[in-house]
Formats: structure tokens, sequence, C-alpha cells
């Protein structure tokens, strides 16, 4: 009788270290492609406009989320560009530079598994203060008068 007590005693422990060894390998792949994904891009660009808004948002993870307004021409309504910031210096210069024209360089991240590193996948790695608004050829600047219309003097 002894026999199968030592045996069941046995085959538990076996049971439990195998047990944990597959939970460490799920774990291990888990930090692996995590790694992966968030040291490779997708893809990377630069989007111009006006940041209407940056918060530090999250109950668990606080991540920088942000929306810049884009303007194609004057008049047209605008696009909104949603961002998630992971630098706070990033987020600091993105505050101080508010209601300017700015550039976000971004890098987009494809396959993120959980939203605790941002709720986008555009995640802004730098900022530039763009220096003056374009206005569209077909837009007189005001005060200027419109090459279409005549005046008394022609």
């Amino acid at each position: 009788m002894m026999r199968p007590n030592g045996l069941a005693r046995i085959q538990r422990g076996a049971i439990f270290t195998w047990l944990a060894a597959a939970v460490f390998i799920v774990l291990v792949v888990l930090a692996g492609y995590t790694w992966l994904i968030m040291t490779w891009s997708y893809s990377t660009g630069e989007r111009a406009g006006w940041v209407q808004k940056l918060s530090n948002k999250g109950w668990v993870c606080k991540t920088w989320e942000g929306e810049l307004s884009i303007v194609a021409m004057p008049g047209a309504l605008p696009e909104k560009f949603l961002f998630s910031v992971q630098s706070d210096m990033v987020a600091e210069q993105i505050n101080r530079n508010m209601g300017k024209r700015v550039s976000l360089h971004y890098e987009q991240k494809v396959g993120i598994p959980t939203s605790c590193f941002g709720e986008t996948r555009y995640f802004v790695t730098h900022i530039t203060i763009v220096d003056q608004t374009l206005v569209a050829p077909s837009v007189p600047e005001a005060g200027a008068p419109d090459p279409g219309v005549k005046t008394k003097q022609q």
C-alpha cells in the first residue's frame, strides 16, 4: 500500500513541474512578442496640424493620449489624428507648444497585445514646430485684391 501513495505523490510533483514549465514558457513567449512589437514599427511618418488635446489617461496604466487637428485647406472640415505618447519628455514638449502649428513624427505599431501601452496604434516620438501657415494658392490673403475682379483703375 505504500507504493501507490508514494507513486501518486511523484505523479503530482511531475504534473506540477510540467504545469509550471508550461506557464513559464507561455510568459516568456508573450514577453518576447511584446518586446518585438514595441521595438518594430509597421510604418513611420509625420502629421502637421494643431494639437487640440493631450491628457494623461488610465486607471492602472497611465498613458498620454492626444488629438491633432489637421486642416487641408482653409474653410475645410478638420481631420482628427488620434495619437499616443510614451515619453514624458515628448508629452511635455507637446504641452508647451499647444495652440501652435506643429509636425508630429510618429511610429505605427501593429499587433499590440494590450491598451496598457497606449489607446492608439500611433506613437509620437518627437515634435517639430512649423514656422508659418501656408495658404492655398486659390485663396487670397486677407486684404489682398481678388485677381479676377476688375477695379476702376484697370
